[in-house]
């Protein structure tokens, strides 16, 4: 497919073509788009909660009451779950979260969520966003032209400097090189833009020949 290319100054740069397996898939699996989403946040997860159990108590090890005519059980430990004071029984330990997903499975998940943004129309290409000065002004107004709300800006290798400086001052706009580019962060914003430079490394990371 075919897609209009813009300047930050919302003039006219020609046009890209776009693969129509990366980006023009109609039927947009949200099961795919689900699974990646769950292991992208379960691998973030520090899972560093942690409750002391009843072996990590410091309270005394001795018979708590009278062996008979107590009226209760023979306790053999204040350090017990049931007493106030006590270890939590089967509480939460540190440990990891993460699970395995097939590599081919998150792939093709990063290929729906493009394609959804492109079949949405919140899809945009830019020729560079390239800045002299990190002026937050310039970044606002560029991003009003594509709706001024909640954007993803991917670029190339590396994000021009001042841009970066200049957009990470405007809320719910987050800016990623090419290879940061991922599921959950597509998603999440309502727009994506993506510049000529990240195109290609997106066509050469699926092995597209002739990248735009």
């Amino acid at each position: 497919m075919k897609v209009d290319v813009k300047t930050l100054a919302a003039k006219d740069a020609g046009a890209v073509d776009l693969d129509d397996a990366i980006f023009g898939i109609e039927d947009v699996r949200a099961d795919l788009l689900q699974r990646v989403v769950k292991w992208q946040l379960a691998r973030r997860q520090a899972g560093t909660h942690k409750v002391k159990e009843r072996g990590e108590i410091a309270r005394t090890k001795k018979r708590y009451g009278r062996q008979k005519g107590g009226g209760t059980a023979r306790h053999g430990a204040r350090s017990s779950h049931i007493f106030v004071g006590g270890g939590v029984a089967h509480g939460p330990r540190v440990r990891s979260h993460a699970h395995e997903l097939p590599k081919k499975v998150r792939a093709l998940a990063l290929k729906h969520a493009l394609s959804s943004k492109a079949g949405s129309k919140t899809l945009f290409v830019l020729d560079d966003v390239d800045m002299k000065a990190p002026k937050t002004k310039d970044v606002r107004k560029a991003l009003a032209n594509f709706g001024g709300g909640s954007v993803l800006i991917i670029d190339g290798d590396e994000v021009n400097a001042n841009f970066a400086l200049a957009a990470r001052n405007v809320p719910n706009v987050d800016v990623l090189p090419a290879q940061g580019l991922n599921v959950y962060d597509i998603l999440k914003r309502d727009a994506l833009v993506l510049t000529k430079a990240a195109v290609e490394k997106i066509h050469a990371r699926f092995g597209v020949e002739g990248a735009a």
